[in-house]
């Protein structure tokens, strides 16, 4: 658990970090007068290098470097204040101040979406989603309680047999007593034996099928196929399949990882999408890919950062159905309203492209997860 949390600060600030990298100073740093910028030598006429942007006055105490890592994590400055609010309620007029020049007044869509994107799997990977953190009982203790079960079954069919037997075991020695012969009492014996015998070998399978993850429903849902005429899947597929079940863990934590190390690719996936919106008119043409890239990346940002807010709403106590009716009703609110505000759109307009942009991000989304399922199967 430890353990688990220490990854997931780990990747909030490698996110935030990268969210700097990529992000242009603006309105950082003091200092000016004419002395010569540290960086580059150049003259200075202002607070900051005209030629390379270093800031004229630079720290070098430890005070100064804890400010740069929550600086740089949490990008504390006026930007963010000024974007975040734009971002959730009017993400349209946000997105198109940026596509128009202001850059400096705000964060930039990548810094936001890194920052974003990042952190959302860290608040997943320590305290679980919006909806839940999990199945309160881990994969580690299922097959104890699966034997515990068994065992419990096993114990009552094994009494009431044992039961029967000694019934008859007292049946034959009565028969032995009374001289009376004993052919009919043995041959039942005979068999309650054999029944015993039969369930304790089943039981043995059965705690083999819990232990081995099931392999032999595998290997008999394979036999029925080929029983049947149809045709078993390729080799590859079988293999990979195996070890999904094997080792389910493995998978999720293959996806997990895969997940956040491509997420950027949600943004090429999706831009097609946003821009087959717009071909059909002329006036709308003059949007070019950039302005489309600067739409998608903000509102993927503003949907990652929902998610984390949800996150924490339901380890404060609010029920998971107000999480799930949030995430049903928000995103598309949101989108008609950037649509609306980037693109100049009439109420109409951007309505039915919000009802078609949205079965194409579920379209994207699905294209997404199941390349993130196939690089966990081939590796």
């Amino acid at each position: 658990m430890i353990s688990g949390g220490l990854e997931g600060v780990g990747e909030a600030v490698t996110g935030g970090l990268a969210a700097r990298a990529v992000e242009p100073v603006a309105g950082e740093g003091e200092g000016g007068g004419h002395s010569p910028c540290l960086n580059c030598g150049t003259v200075l006429v202002g607070p900051h290098c005209h030629r390379c942007g270093q800031a004229g006055h630079v720290h070098r105490t430890l005070t100064a470097f804890g400010h740069d890592l929550a600086h740089s994590v949490l990008h504390f400055d006026g930007k963010l204040w000024r974007t975040l609010p734009l971002l959730a309620w009017r993400p349209g007029e946000l997105t198109r101040r940026y596509v128009s020049g202001q850059r400096a007044s705000f964060v930039s869509p990548m810094a936001l979406f890194l920052f974003s994107v990042f952190m959302m799997f860290a608040v997943f990977s320590t305290i679980g989603g919006p909806v839940g953190s999990g199945p309160s009982v881990s994969r580690q203790q299922m097959p104890a309680e699966e034997r515990a079960e068994a065992r419990r079954e096993f114990a009552q069919a094994r009494a009431e047999t044992v039961q029967e037997l000694n019934i008859l075991r007292t049946e034959r020695a009565r028969l032995v007593a009374a001289s009376r012969p004993t052919t009919a009492v043995d041959a039942e014996i005979r068999g309650a034996e054999a029944e015993l015998a039969l369930k304790e070998r089943l039981f043995d399978q059965a705690l083999a099928l819990i232990d081995g993850e099931k392999k032999r429903k595998v290997g008999a849902s394979e036999d029925f196929n080929i029983a049947t005429g149809v045709e078993p899947l390729n080799q590859w597929l079988r293999n990979s399949y195996r070890k999904a079940k094997e080792n389910p863990k493995l998978l999720a934590y293959k996806l997990q990882t895969n997940a956040y190390k491509f997420s950027w690719a949600l943004i090429p996936i999706s831009v097609p999408f946003l821009w087959l919106l717009f071909l059909h008119r002329r006036r709308y043409r003059r949007y070019k890919a950039y302005d489309h890239i600067v739409f998608v990346t903000y509102s993927i940002a503003f949907m990652s950062l929902g998610m984390i807010t949800l996150s924490f709403l339901r380890l404060l106590g609010v029920p998971g159905v107000f999480a799930l009716l949030a995430m049903l009703f928000i995103p598309p609110i949101h989108i008609y309203r950037q649509l609306r505000g980037a693109y100049d759109l009439s109420r109409w307009s951007a309505l039915w492209r919000t009802a078609v942009l949205i079965n194409f991000a579920i379209f994207a989304a699905t294209l997404f997860f199941t390349g993130l399922l196939a690089l966990g199967l081939l590796g």
